[in-house]
């Protein structure tokens, strides 16, 4: 039984030093009105369907900083947006396309509609700094 509790207290341990921080350099902004809406997909499935976290940052000369902690090890994906009204959602406009400027990680961009997961993905094993530009 003492093995058991052990080897128990020992993956937990581990489990929580598994776990890695996210911190995403958002540059390019056209202006400081508004805030920057951010979504963390983890998995091809839910990318720009199913946020694993969200945050809303605000902006600072023309830049804004987003930190995610407590990320397990995986493939994640970014999408973001510049919410300049501060109304929590993309404006579009004829055909769904967006009004307000936006951005995904990897610099992906769509051809005829949303960018592919593939090009936006990538891996988190330990902590991870990456730089998007809006």
């Amino acid at each position: 039984m003492k093995n058991l509790l052990f080897m128990m207290i020992i993956c937990f341990s581990c489990g929580l030093l598994a776990q890695s921080k996210l911190t995403v350099n958002i540059k390019g902004l056209k202006n400081n009105k508004g805030q920057v809406v951010v979504g963390l997909y983890q998995g091809e499935k839910n990318f720009l369907r199913k946020v694993y976290f969200g945050k809303v940052v605000s902006i600072s000369n023309k830049e804004a900083v987003v930190e995610f902690d407590h990320l397990p090890s995986g493939e994640f994906a970014i999408s973001l947006f510049h919410d300049e009204n501060g109304n929590g959602k993309l404006e579009t406009g004829w055909f769904g396309i967006p009004k307000e400027d936006y951005a995904c990680s990897n610099g992906a961009k769509g051809f005829m509609g949303p960018p592919k997961y593939s090009d936006a993905k990538f891996t988190i094993n330990q902590n991870k700094t990456i730089n998007i530009k809006i």
